[in-house]
């Protein structure tokens, strides 16, 4: 295929094209979904054996005029000559981008080598993100058509993949936007604008067991970032790996103040922990050194984990809680029932707790009441031998609800909003929430 320089080139001659009523075209950037995964599991050559077949389909789908060109990896570009009213050309490109979407997705028959020249069939199937570019718009150059093409193509793989997206102005908004967030991300671990609020576990005695730390940044100009919107963020970009460090040393070091108060020692704390952090090699360490560093009882230490995790190697992720808990640190295993869920893992992997996911949590009681399925998860922790913690809880009706059903430990606001260190220390104080 014609490679980038080629089809720069051919964008340019086409960008020439001039006159009322008259649409040069659009450039269409094609990219494979998750063809990493084929290229590391299976090899290059059938990587390759995969692109030369998706090439042939590109081909075979352009019209007289057109231009199939690879970028280079995975990518693919399309420049596609419709000359015409705009609106016509924009309804053509749209069939077409479907049309590519639905013969790309087919299975492709892809040559396995065994042994020597021993082949085997492997059936093959894989889908592809489209970003559209609308060429005449505006005199924009090539190089920025490209970019146009490649913001909406990566805005189709965030909407799910085997997507087609044309390029809009709001998109560019949202990438400026997404840069300058991660550039104020990396300049918060600088100056220490991250702090951790701190939200009651309590029993259906009113005692409090323990606390979950919650990461707030506090923006020097925006004032409260929700982590919903900075934490996504941190996971794709990699910093979730200092970020997730911050907070366990930040949580360990009041664990660490909290036990020298006759008020306060004995409060457990939970930890959320992201997938990309506890694969992280050097993890188990990180937690000991926390651990040892600020003298706290690992007892008392509880890291939270997601059932996104439980997609890797369920063998290395047992090691690496099986060899934290050796020195007496527990596992929470965080919103259950919302991913992943199998007894096989539960059965595999050493969790000392399940904890309900709030949106379980919140039918519970009322005319659409979910009571049938946390009665089930919490019948199913008892019978693994594991404790149980509802959260979200916001009302008595709900507690009532699901300690009748067995579950004695709730978070939520019910009992407080996560609230920094100094202020929940005055509110465990107050009467009806003592000590465990």
């Amino acid at each position: 295929l014609p490679n980038r320089k080629a089809l720069l080139d051919a964008l340019h001659a086409r960008l020439e094209i001039k006159g009322p009523g008259r649409h040069p075209g659009a450039l269409l950037l094609i990219d494979l979904d998750n063809f990493k995964i084929l290229n590391d599991t299976r090899g290059h050559d059938i990587g390759d054996q995969l692109l030369i077949e998706v090439a042939r389909r590109l081909q075979a789908l352009a019209a007289p005029g057109d231009m199939v060109a690879r970028m280079g990896g995975d990518e693919f570009m399309l420049l596609l000559s419709q000359p015409g009213a705009e609106q016509a050309a924009l309804e053509a490109t749209r069939t077409l981008a479907r049309k590519i979407l639905d013969i790309l997705a087919l299975p492709y028959r892809l040559r396995l080598q065994i042994a020597g020249t021993e082949t085997q069939e492997l059936l093959h199937q894989c889908t592809a993100s489209i970003g559209i570019a609308l060429l005449g718009r505006q005199d924009h150059a090539a190089d920025e058509l490209m970019k146009q093409a490649d913001t909406a193509m990566y805005r189709a793989k965030a909407a799910g993949r085997h997507t087609a997206l044309f390029y809009d102005p709001a998109m560019q908004a949202d990438v400026t936007a997404r840069a300058l967030l991660e550039l104020e991300l990396h300049q918060a671990l600088r100056e220490d604008q991250f702090l951790l609020h701190y939200q009651a576990q309590v029993d259906i005695e009113h005692r409090v067991l323990g606390v979950e730390a919650l990461i707030r940044w506090q923006h020097p100009r925006r004032g409260a970032v929700s982590p919903l919107e900075f934490v996504p963020l941190a996971e794709e970009v990699g910093l979730i790996l200092p970020i997730g460090e911050w907070v366990l040393n930040t949580a360990c070091a009041q664990l660490a103040a909290w036990s020298r108060s006759k008020a306060l020692a004995g409060l457990s704390m939970a930890v959320n922990v992201s997938a990309k952090q506890f694969l992280d090699v050097h993890f188990v360490r990180q937690v000991l050194n926390a651990v040892q560093l600020h003298g706290i009882d690992p007892t008392l230490l509880k890291l939270e984990i997601t059932e996104s995790l439980l997609l890797h190697d369920l063998r290395y992720i047992a090691e690496k809680m099986g060899a934290l808990k050796s020195h007496g640190i527990r596992f929470s295993m965080d919103d259950f029932g919302t991913g992943y869920s199998s007894l096989s893992y539960l059965q595999r992997l050493p969790f000392d707790q399940l904890k309900i996911d709030r949106a379980f949590v919140s039918g519970v009681g009322t005319e659409g009441e979910k009571s049938p399925i946390v009665s089930a998860i919490i019948a199913l922790g008892q019978n693994l031998g594991l404790d149980v913690i509802a959260e979200g809880v916001e009302t008595e009706i709900q507690r009532d609800t699901l300690a009748a059903h067995g579950c004695l430990v709730y978070q939520g606001y019910l009992y407080n909003r996560p609230m920094p260190a100094a202020e929940f220390e005055s509110w465990l104080q107050q009467a009806p929430h003592p000590m465990a």
